[in-house]
């Protein structure tokens, strides 16, 4: 027979939903994170920034 251990009595909740334990995007992985910020309305700029050939 073999000796049981206090972690192999412990019940384990397999559908947790606590806070993920990986996130989807790190806060490095954003605009914020690399030190810019943008604001909504972006449309401006682009429009400035497009190239001359696009007339």
């Amino acid at each position: 027979m073999t000796e049981q251990q206090p972690d192999d009595m412990r019940p384990v909740d397999l559908f947790d939903d606590g806070l993920p334990v990986l996130p989807d995007q790190t806060a490095d992985d954003t605009d914020h994170g690399w030190g810019e910020w943008r604001g909504d309305d972006d449309d401006a700029r682009l429009i400035e920034d497009r190239p001359p050939h696009w007339g």
